[in-house]
């Protein structure tokens, strides 16, 4: 699909997205009770479909009974890995002219995003886990993230009114095959304006983009907003943005109090996942965020949260391990909506790598080793002038460390030494079976 199909297919889209955008608004006042009967009944359609056309999920689900089953009967059904999913991707898909051969075919020759021709988008993502992951949304499944993406802020705005000449900057990875980019470039009110900048690009760059744009609105990495409030607050950026939405990465209290300092704007947070959509969402009026009950279901087994999603029929994940670990807080939210909030997300915390004044966010490794599809699992471990990076790979994936090198100059680290090295297999931790995905230049090896 050349460039201006695509568009012209994603005019629609969007249209698709705001033609929903008001039920899913209205949803965000149900009571917890409506939101249970919603939920129950939309899991017992999604495994009925599941059942009928996932060979992968004809053999998990056999025997269930459908008609009473409810959200506290899934623990009946095994446990969905990231691993599993992906060695059983063709018999997990639901649609017959969709196989992994093919869906990577579309990967290798993006030039840009693009639908197939059932209407599906294919994406790749080594997320937090560091194994790169194959994944499709079909055409419902994109409308429902979008909405749960931005019906918190377009029902606060609806209630104080649009902004004049409202302009959108979209700060993320800015190409294929990374989700964020379609996802978050999203008009929420009339006429509003987008931009997409790539968050990867030199700061200076970034900033110069951002002070042409003027944006009334960010959404993006939690880490480059953070760094644009400091420029902000250091009187190297001009802008006064009304909301500011953050994704992909941990927000930490840092970057949040500059955030706020910066623009006294209302800021929410959003916690995803590739293979989910969106999992909850901050309303900027209390702390923690709001789990989307309406179509996301969420466990907590033995400190490993599984997440089962409602509207994807066509790559069904059914009681899926997300690999972050949640604290659920059960306190009424000043924003007076009933759905369940999470208090923490500890598994997101990656730990970012400290060189002298500079920090380099576990993104900027990420993008490159996390889709590029001879690597299978990677790790990442700091040194003094670098890092070295073990990798689990089809091929030699050498070639990569000029590209990763150049990342971490872009945040700036001088000339930095970078290895690469293939490992039949990933050390990880006896007790708990989890790996380290990035090793500061602060923890000691033997913690590896």
């Amino acid at each position: 699909m050349d460039r201006a199909a695509y568009e012209r297919l994603r005019a629609a889209h969007l249209s698709a997205v705001h033609a929903a955008l008001d039920d899913h608004v209205e949803r965000l006042a149900w009571s917890a009770d409506r939101l249970r009967r919603h939920r129950d009944q939309a899991l017992r359609s999604l495994l009925g479909y599941a059942r009928e056309r996932s060979p992968f999920y004809a053999e998990r689900l056999r025997g269930l009974d459908l008609d009473a089953l409810t959200a506290a009967d899934l623990s009946s059904v095994p446990i969905l890995t990231k691993a599993e999913a992906q060695a059983d991707w063709d018999a997990i898909v639901t649609t017959p002219d969709l196989n992994r051969v093919g869906a990577e075919r579309i990967l290798r020759e993006q030039a840009w995003f693009s639908y197939t021709s059932g209407d599906q988008q294919v994406f790749s993502s080594g997320g937090s886990s560091g194994v790169r992951g194959v994944y499709v949304w079909d055409w419902q499944f994109f409308i429902t993230t979008a909405c749960l993406a931005w019906r918190i802020q377009a029902r606060d705005e609806r209630r104080q009114g649009p902004v004049p000449n409202a302009r959108l900057a979209v700060l993320t990875a800015g190409l294929p095959p990374h989700a964020s980019t379609p996802l978050f470039d999203v008009p929420t009110a009339p006429g509003m304006q987008t931009v997409v900048i790539e968050a990867g690009a030199p700061f200076d760059e970034v900033l110069a983009a951002v002070e042409r744009h003027a944006p009334t609105h960010l959404v993006g990495y939690a880490s480059v907003i953070g760094r644009l409030a400091r420029a902000a607050l250091a009187g190297d950026l001009h802008i006064r943005p009304v909301r500011v939405s953050t994704n992909s990465e941990p927000l930490r209290p840092a970057d949040r109090d500059a955030i706020v300092d910066a623009w006294h704007a209302p800021l929410h947070d959003l916690w995803g996942s590739t293979e989910i959509g969106v999992q909850a969402v901050g309303c900027a009026q209390g702390s923690g965020l709001h789990v989307c009950e309406d179509e996301v279901i969420l466990e907590s087994v033995h400190g490993r949260t599984l997440a089962t999603c409602l509207s994807n029929r066509t790559f069904p994940f059914i009681r899926y391990d997300l690999g972050d670990e949640i604290t659920m807080t059960s306190e009424p939210c000043a924003c007076g909506m009933a759905s369940a909030r999470v208090a923490d997300i500890t598994g997101r915390r990656d730990d970012d790598f400290v060189y002298g004044p500079q920090v380099v966010p576990a993104s900027a490794f990420r993008h490159i080793l996390g889709t590029d599809s001879r690597i299978v699992e990677y790790q990442v471990v700091q040194t003094e002038d670098g890092a070295d990076i073990l990798v689990v790979a089809h091929a030699g994936v050498e070639d990569l460390s000029p590209a990763v090198a150049n990342a971490m100059q872009r945040f700036g680290v001088t000339s930095p030494a970078v290895r690469i090295r293939a490992v039949e297999k990933l050390e990880r931790s006896a007790g708990s079976g989890k790996l380290r995905r990035f090793v500061p230049l602060r923890t000691p090896q033997s913690a590896i």
